[in-house]
């Protein structure tokens, strides 16, 4: 009879015990790379000038999509509201003027993403880009994830000159 007690009380203190690890690997904090998988949509795009002016690229609403996987894949589309259609509905017949602004009025890219727990650094690995400049790239931003909000700062932005950086914010979809 001792035996049979002892083996019980054994196996519901080792049942105890399991269920108590499993709770705390599940109650591990998530990384910052794990919190960054998802949909987000874009809040603003400004550039900030070294006097501390703003510049609105994509105009005052912006549009974009971020989507992070993961598998650290992920794509980024920025466009400027409002945009102007092509007189031609063939883009090939676009006029300079109407390129120029397709060119001005938009920004994608694709790749790998890493992130650097410690630096706080989220760093775009650009497969291809809408800026074929950026191509083959590593694109390395500061960022802040603070709820559902993703901040990030463009060091070098392609526009605004020396000086200037890029803000970059974002909200999770729901």
């Amino acid at each position: 009879m001792k035996r049979n007690h002892w083996r019980a009380l054994t196996a519901g203190s080792l049942l105890l015990l399991a269920v108590l690890m499993s709770r705390e690997a599940g109650a591990r904090e998530k990384s910052l790379a794990e919190h960054l998988v998802g949909t987000w949509t874009l809040v603003l795009v400004d550039n900030v000038l070294p006097d501390g002016k703003r510049v609105q690229l994509y105009g005052a609403e912006p549009q974009g999509l971020l989507l992070f996987d993961g598998q650290r894949r992920y794509s980024l589309h920025i466009f400027r509201a409002g945009r102007a259609r092509f007189a031609s509905s063939d883009k090939n017949q676009g006029t300079p003027e109407e390129n120029q602004a397709t060119v001005r009025g938009t920004n994608s890219h694709f790749g790998r993403y890493s992130v650097n727990e410690k630096e706080r650094t989220l760093t775009f690995h650009i497969d291809h880009a809408s800026f074929p400049n950026w191509e083959g790239t590593e694109q390395r931003r500061t960022f802040t994830l603070t709820g559902d909000e993703l901040k990030y700062i463009v060091p070098a932005p392609t526009t605004g000159g020396t000086g200037t950086v890029g803000e970059v914010k974002w909200r999770r979809a729901k």
